[in-house]
């Protein structure tokens, strides 16, 4: 009761203050709050609250701003990266034909299957990528819940598996991101995915130095492979992640994650953009959409606007620019040598030692908006439940 307490004081301010797309979701999650609310407070049935929840404060906003407002412009990056995919086996445009911010693809081939769909000619909602985002992300948040909970075998976790991503899904850290269409939501539970997967090994399978522990490296570098040729927000979590297994498990562990993540990562861009590994031309187009221009050093920049330090210093010009960029690799520098000195010895603490070093990025940042926020508040949301 608390936490839909909360989540609806929030729909309530964000309906107040916000506009557009935001505003519509928060008129639709305050109701769902609302009613959710009252259910607990009458009947204490917690997964239909949570249901309700879902259905008011995410799939009826969802569809609601799907049919009444024009596609939103990430959306429309997706679309034409996967037309670009199908007929020229790349989803960039060259060099000569960026006219705009909007000509950038600052996502990595393995978000462009979202907007197969519509260049494959679908329409409607089974042609809306925003809609196979949201398959995108439920699936695998269930997946990291379901791997987490102890005992998986039990009723009673299985509800409490179904609870937690019910809770997650309606919250407006996920459920806002996920009705006004972000690219998100995905990587963040492919991120938890490979947190839960982490975590599988008991206490006496890590000191034998079983198969089990080794599995589960293999098994969390895999999923975070994924979440790293999704978006390049969850390349962070990479060294974190690594030097945790290095401290739980042994050497042998982390460099199987690494492993793991790396044959994903290059598998992966080989079957979906193969011409990002067999030419210069398709390897330069890769690192200009999907790091120069998120960091700001390119010919065009994203008109994203917030009042975070980073951006603020960048909107001094050139000087400024330089101040942040460097601030960011002076934070990463911090990270990297508190992972060497004080690495994190488990999940939890991972967990938190990741949330810091994003909030740090995304502070920093030249260009970065409020909304990447959804990865740390993610993190320790799902470690809270």
């Amino acid at each position: 009761m608390a936490a839909y307490a909360a989540f609806g004081a929030y729909a309530v301010a964000a309906a107040v203050f916000s506009g557009g797309r935001d505003q519509v979701w928060a008129i639709w999650a305050a109701c769902g709050y609302a009613v959710a609310l009252f259910m607990l407070w009458r009947w204490s049935g917690r997964i239909a609250a949570a249901g309700v929840s879902v259905a008011l404060a995410v799939l009826a906003p969802l569809l609601w701003l799907s049919v009444a407002y024009p596609l939103e412009a990430g959306m429309a990056v997706i679309d034409r990266s996967a037309t670009l995919l199908l007929h020229h086996g790349l989803p960039y445009l060259s060099d000569a034909q960026v006219t705009s911010w909007l000509s950038y693809n600052p996502y990595l081939p393995v978000m462009t299957l979202f907007g197969l769909p519509s260049a494959a000619g679908l329409g409607g909602l089974a042609g809306n990528s925003g809609v196979w985002i949201a398959l995108g992300t439920v699936i695998p948040l269930a997946a990291a819940f379901w791997i987490a909970m102890p005992h998986r075998g039990c009723a009673a976790c299985r509800r409490d598996a179904l609870l937690a991503t019910a809770v997650a899904v309606a919250s407006p850290v996920v459920g806002l991101n996920l009705a006004v269409i972000t690219t998100d939501p995905p990587v963040l539970a492919l991120i938890l995915l490979a947190l839960a997967l982490a975590a599988r090994p008991d206490a006496a399978a890590r000191a034998a130095g079983t198969s089990r522990a080794v599995s589960a490296a293999v098994g969390s570098g895999i999923a975070l492979g994924v979440a790293c040729d999704l978006k390049s927000t969850a390349w962070l979590a990479v060294p974190v992640l690594a030097a945790m297994f290095a401290a739980r498990d042994g050497a042998r562990a982390a460099g199987r994650f690494v492993a793991a993540s790396a044959v994903t990562v290059v598998v992966l861009i080989a079957v979906l953009a193969p011409a990002a590994l067999t030419s210069l031309r398709g390897a330069d187009a890769l690192v200009r959409n999907s790091v120069l221009f998120p960091l700001g050093l390119t010919r065009y920049k994203t008109p994203a606007e917030s009042l975070l330090p980073g951006h603020l210093l960048t909107a001094m010009g050139t000087a400024g620019h330089v101040v942040s960029v460097g601030l960011l690799l002076a934070a990463g520098l911090g990270i990297a040598i508190s992972l060497v000195i004080r690495p994190p010895r488990d999940v939890p603490a991972a967990v938190r030692r990741l949330a810091v070093g994003l909030a740090l990025m995304f502070l920093l940042g030249p260009d970065v908006r409020f909304g990447y926020f959804i990865y740390p508040l993610g993190l320790i949301g799902w470690l809270a439940l």
